[in-house]
C-alpha cells in the first residue's frame, strides 16, 4: 500500500472514531477551560518565607471574605471557596433564571515548625493573604547554602 493511501485510511478512522466519541469528547476536552459551562480555575498561589513567617497569597478577586473555609488538619492547611449565585428575571410572558456556581480548593502540607494555633488570614482588593508565624527554635535555624557540583 502505498504512502498516500495509507494517509488516506489513516484520515479516516480518526473521523469515525471522533464522530462516535464526539459527546464525550466535549465532555472531558478541557483545552476550552471549561465543563459543562463552568469555568475551572485555580487561583494562582505566591508563598514567601521570611524570617518570623512564611506568607502566603491567593489572587481571589470577586469573593466575599464569607465565603472562604480555611482549615487545619494534621500538617495539612486548605483553603477553599464556594459561592451560588442565582437570579431571575421576570416579565409577563418569559421567566428567565441562571445560576452561577464557583468554587475551589487548594491544600499545602504545612512546614515543620509552624505554629499552627497563630495562623492568621486577611481578605482586600482581591487577594486572600495569610500569615504562618514559625517557631522560635525554626526562627534560630541559619540559612544553609548548597553548593551545586
Amino acid at each position: 500500500m502505498s504512502a498516500k493511501a495509507l494517509a488516506k485510511r489513516s484520515d479516516l478512522f480518526p473521523s469515525v472514531f471522533n464522530e462516535f466519541f464526539q459527546p464525550w469528547n466535549e465532555w472531558f476536552d478541557n483545552s476550552k477551560g471549561d465543563l459543562w459551562g463552568n469555568v475551572l480555575s485555580v487561583p494562582a498561589v505566591n508563598i514567601v518565607e521570611a524570617k518570623d513567617a512564611y506568607k502566603v497569597s491567593l489572587a481571589i478577586p470577586g469573593i466575599k471574605k464569607d465565603d472562604f473555609n480555611i482549615n487545619v488538619e494534621g500538617n495539612m492547611l486548605t483553603i477553599s471557596s464556594e459561592t451560588k449565585e442565582e437570579k431571575e428575571e421576570k416579565d409577563e410572558k418569559f421567566t428567565r433564571k441562571e445560576y452561577n456556581y464557583s468554587s475551589f480548593s487548594r491544600s499545602f502540607t504545612l512546614p515543620e515548625g509552624v505554629m499552627q494555633d497563630k495562623i492568621a488570614a486577611k481578605y482586600e482588593d482581591g487577594v486572600l493573604k495569610l500569615t504562618l508565624p514559625k517557631t522560635e527554635e525554626t526562627r534560630k535555624i541559619p540559612a544553609k547554602h548548597i553548593a551545586v557540583k
